[in-house]
């Protein structure tokens, strides 16, 4: 433990002091301005002041003669020292406006400046840019985020960060952890675009507030506010696969009370085999989703605020052969299909109070309950889980710019998941009911310091949780930002995370193929320790602005579970891995806005992901080692119209070894290079937005990407191939209407 001992100390400002002046702050009715800021000036020595307006603050070794205080709303006032004791200030308030409303343009994705983490903003100007008709298609702008598809069939997607499993990121909606075990195969594609107000990204070590299992990075999805969207939005999108998309959002404010209610449908494509391998090129998804949310007060006014939200969808996922029939045929041993049944409800809330300025309490929790019925070819797959999540949080501001953060969480989570087979031909072995019941109580503290005359910002943070099953774990992490001008910002991060596994519904792929899994050990939690360090440059000319951006990211990992597909094409090994596993993610992107009208982006990205195995290197599966994107955007300065386009080239990437197949289910060890080309054009009639496009312009595919395809149900069937696009060329067009209050 004494390795954690210095961020301990670096939690909290040690001073002892002997000599002190004591005074009050009070209004000019002579009421007293509890949590007023007394400081000296020129200095970072101040206090605050207390529940009658009283503040003590010291005076050792300081050269400086001149107090200072300051409240919100009021008029600061200064007292020249000489050899008071005590002193009393008299603040006037200010005469302030009820409301200012500051209207302009948003860039698409902004690098945030207020943090040491290194967080890229995509707003609804950016999200605007492409179809995005749910989060997994939300990253077709940008580079820090790869969607990964996880099972070709049902079109389950991850969201990967530096190269690693989308379980190693950790996914919040609105600061909830609402992504998690069986929510994470679909969860994604389960967010309408039209929802999400912006998307926070940040890679490598985050704050501990949050939690513990953030190692590659995080994302948080925003979504619209009540009391700031439109009154009304309609959105309606179809495909040339005749997929429909269908999303409405209501808002209205009452006063201090706002809300939000959206409903969203997906009605199911037409069955597509371009292929003529029997299979569907894409699932038929039916998808009806409910969300509200109920908005109390301002949490920067004091006093109480609040945040109430529902959400329940029903889904169902139909894949496999294009004769499949998802009523008659589940489970039969001579149609080969999937279907994916689910129905989720799920509440969530965060209840604040304000004391002042300085003072802050505040509680989160959030709960869901899913229960999904599957059938993967042979395999039978139900399953059901609970979760409960709560954090208790104080919020302290103190010495007029530093924060501190102490809290208690607890996380609980029921798994329990039923697996059979309808046919036992191929003697599979992990047939049988999996539970898994986590209950882990924690605890955190985090501290933000502005140091240099605010040119250093240092966030050192501290968590302990305790796992039913695996005991205590310390958690930290220390991040650092430096500005050496107003416009040149070099961060530093570095801390630990970890994670318990869930094994079938994080990696569904495994249920899918012919393959046996074989478990050769309990499994541990996975961990690993990130560090990483990033440059960003932003600049304004009279005709040009934009930023560089350069990271270098790495993450160790300590133990982890990655199912191991090379050993034997026909099985599955999972066991703990404790030998050296890296990930070494570089990225270098340049953004330009030109005139007002033209946006010009160009990112490059180097992941090393690897393992070390009898001391020879093992590249790990499905990763572009090199992966270029570029994208441009024109707009006139009438806003009338605006036309985008993203250009993505993947490099190669290793696959699994097929080598001890026959020779007709053997693939290439690597995969090919290949480009991708988007396009999407919107016009603006009044209420109206209307948007054509068309992905994968030039129509690239992975062709028959199945294994075995003419035997689903031999041994040799695999889906653990796909590297690429499968469904190629999609056109889509769509139409917004937006009704607004402003």
């Amino acid at each position: 433990m004494l390795k954690y001992l210095y961020l301990i100390l670096l939690l909290f400002p040690i001073g002892l002091f002997s000599q002190s002046i004591s005074g009050i702050v009070t209004n000019t009715n002579n009421e007293p301005l509890i949590g007023a800021t007394v400081y000296w000036l020129g200095s970072t020595i101040g206090t605050f002041a207390g529940s009658n307006g009283e503040f003590q603050i010291t005076t050792k070794s300081l050269n400086n003669e001149v107090l200072i205080a300051s409240f919100v709303g009021h008029t600061a006032d200064t007292f020249k020292i000489t050899n008071q004791n005590f002193v009393k200030f008299r603040l006037n308030k200010i005469k302030i406006l009820d409301e200012v409303v500051i209207t302009g343009k948003h860039d698409g994705i902004i690098i945030s400046n207020v943090t040491p983490i290194k967080t890229e903003i995509i707003t609804q100007a950016e999200l605007q840019k492409a179809a995005c008709c749910d989060l997994a298609g939300c990253f077709e702008t940008q580079s820090s985020v790869q969607p990964q598809t996880t099972n070709v069939i049902t079109n389950s997607k991850e969201l990967r960060i530096l190269g690693l499993s989308g379980v190693y990121n950790q996914v919040l909606i609105d600061g909830f952890p609402m992504i998690q075990a069986l929510t994470y195969t679909y969860g994604i594609s389960g967010i309408p675009g039209t929802l999400v107000k912006n998307i926070h990204v940040s890679k490598g070590a985050n704050s501990v507030v949050q939690g513990y299992s953030s190692i590659s990075g995080q994302i948080n999805v925003e979504t619209k506010e009540p009391n700031e969207s439109d009154n009304l939005l309609l959105n309606l999108y179809v495909n040339s696969f005749v997929e429909k998309h269908l999303n409405a959002i209501y808002a209205f404010k009452r006063g201090n009370w706002s809300n939000i209610t959206a409903v969203s449908t997906v009605q199911p494509a037409n069955k597509v085999d371009r292929d003529k391998d029997s299979f569907l090129d894409l699932p038929l998804i039916t998808r009806y989703a409910i969300s509200n949310k109920l908005k109390y007060g301002n949490e920067r006014d004091w006093g109480w605020s609040s945040i109430v939200g529902l959400r329940t969808i029903n889904e169902q996922r139909v894949g496999g052969q294009t004769y499949f029939n998802s009523k008659t045929d589940k489970g039969s041993s001579i149609v080969y299909g999937q279907t994916v049944n689910y129905y989720q409800p799920e509440a969530w809330a965060k209840i604040a109070y304000r004391f002042n300025d300085n003072h802050r309490l505040v509680l989160l929790t959030s709960s869901f309950h899913q229960n999904q019925k599957s059938y993967f070819g042979l395999v039978k797959y139900d399953a059901q889980q609970t979760n409960f999540y709560a954090n208790l949080q104080y919020e302290l501001n103190y010495m007029q710019k530093h924060s501190l953060y102490v809290g208690v969480s607890y996380r609980y989570q029921n798994l329990i998941e039923d697996i059979s087979f309808t046919d036992t031909t191929l003697q599979r072995t992990y047939a049988g009911n999996y539970k898994k019941l986590e209950s882990i109580p924690g605890a955190f503290v985090e501290n933000t310091m502005y140091l240099i005359d605010d040119k250093l910002i240092w966030i050192a943070g501290l968590r302990g949780d305790q796992h039913n099953e695996f005991g205590f774990t310390v958690t930290p992490r220390t991040l650092l930002k430096y500005d050496f001008t107003e416009q040149t910002t070099i961060r530093a991060s570095i801390g630990t995370g970890w994670r318990t596994v869930n094994l079938f519904s994080e990696n569904i792929g495994l249920l899918v193929s012919s393959r046996n899994i074989i478990f050769v050990e309990p499994l541990k939690p996975e961990r690993a320790t990130n560090m990483g360090i990033n440059f960003t440059h932003k600049f304004e000319r009279a005709n040009v602005s934009g930023y560089l951006s350069v990271d270098y990211y790495r993450t160790n990992f300590q133990n982890q579970v990655f199912p191991d597909y090379d050993t034997d094409p026909t099985i599955v090994i999972i066991k703990n891995f404790n030998g050296k596993s890296l990930s070494n993610g570089f990225q270098a992107e340049i953004y330009l806005k030109i005139r007002e009208q033209f946006e010009v982006k160009t990112g490059y990205n180097y992941l090393d992901v690897y393992r070390i195995i009898n001391e020879v290197k093992q590249v790990l599966p499905f990763n572009s080692t090199h992966k270029v994107l570029l994208t441009f955007g024109y707009k006139p300065l009438s806003n009338k119209y605006h036309f985008d386009i993203n250009i993505h080239w993947y490099g190669e990437q290793r696959l699994p070894d097929t080598k001890s197949n026959p020779v007709e289910f053997q693939r290439p060890d690597y995969s090919k290079p290949y480009t991708l080309i988007n396009a999407q054009f919107t016009y603006n009639i009044r209420r109206f937005e209307v948007y054509t496009g068309c992905e994968n312009i030039f129509d690239f595919r992975q062709k028959r990407p199945i294994i075995s395809w003419q035997n689903p149900f031999g041994p040799y069937f695999d889906t653990s191939s796909v590297w690429g696009p499968t469904k190629g060329r999609e056109f889509y067009v769509g139409a917004r209407f937006m009704l607004t209050n402003k």
